[in-house]
């Protein structure tokens, strides 16, 4: 693992929502409503029957076991042991197959580059010290022409209001902490990032989320939280 690139508390945080993961209602509600969503835009963009995808901060799995459900053949890594055991046990229940390992990004690229078709990075950006090593580790990942996909928070008021006014404090969606404004990546900074990785920005989309609702979408404006597909030259 590498220790310069996670922190503790961000992932005590995770490890406190683990026996509550799967719960639909529960704290980790947001996170299977945007799945859908999340889901159709890489779908949209990749073949993914037979394909191998990683999952970077794979959480309980729930992307992970939806990729494995369409006939990708997965990979979920994270970095926080007691979800991570959630993810594997769940999958007793699920059916389906998912290889989980408790390794960082970084320490992945190092021992198997260019081995993935496709790699998620699901909010897990806003949440390490260094979002660009993990932009880099992805890209060394993926095999020529494969797509990375990440997922974000914009630094904006609008942002602030919603993920953390909003869902922490208002409508308590999240747990209060969960967020840090400061920590949210503007569109221009994961574009300069992707760039500095050797990789090519496809698309940049919003992801418009209704809490009341339950409905996720893609939209054009990316305000608040917002989608990203790049793809690494041939």
């Amino acid at each position: 693992m590498n220790p310069a690139n996670v922190s503790s508390i961000e992932t005590a945080k995770f490890d406190r929502l683990a026996s509550r993961w799967w719960d639909k209602d529960g704290e980790s509600r947001p996170l299977h409503d945007l799945n859908p969503a999340r889901l159709n835009y890489i779908a949209g963009r990749v073949a993914l029957k037979g394909a191998r995808v990683l999952d970077v901060g794979c959480g309980g799995g729930i992307l992970s076991e939806s990729l494995a459900r369409v006939g990708a053949n997965v990979t979920g890594i994270d970095l926080a042991p007691r979800v991570l055991e959630v993810a594997r046990l769940h999958l007793h229940e699920s059916g389906v197959q998912v290889d989980y390992r408790e390794i960082s990004v970084e320490s992945l690229a190092a021992e198997s580059s260019g081995t993935f078709d496709a790699i998620t990075c699901m909010e897990l950006l806003e949440h390490v010290p260094d979002p660009g090593s993990v932009v880099g580790a992805c890209a060394s990942l993926l095999k020529p022409g494969g797509h990375l996909f990440l997922s974000t928070l914009n630094r904006t008021p609008l942002a602030f209001g919603a993920a953390i006014a909003g869902a922490e404090y208002a409508l308590n969606l999240l747990p209060r902490g969960m967020h840090h404004y400061a920590q949210f990546i503007r569109p221009s900074e994961l574009a300069s990032a992707l760039r500095a990785a050797g990789l090519e920005l496809e698309d940049l989309s919003g992801l418009a989320y209704n809490p009341l609702t339950r409905h996720a979408q893609i939209v054009k404006s990316t305000q608040v939280n917002y989608l990203a597909c790049a793809t690494k030259p041939r």
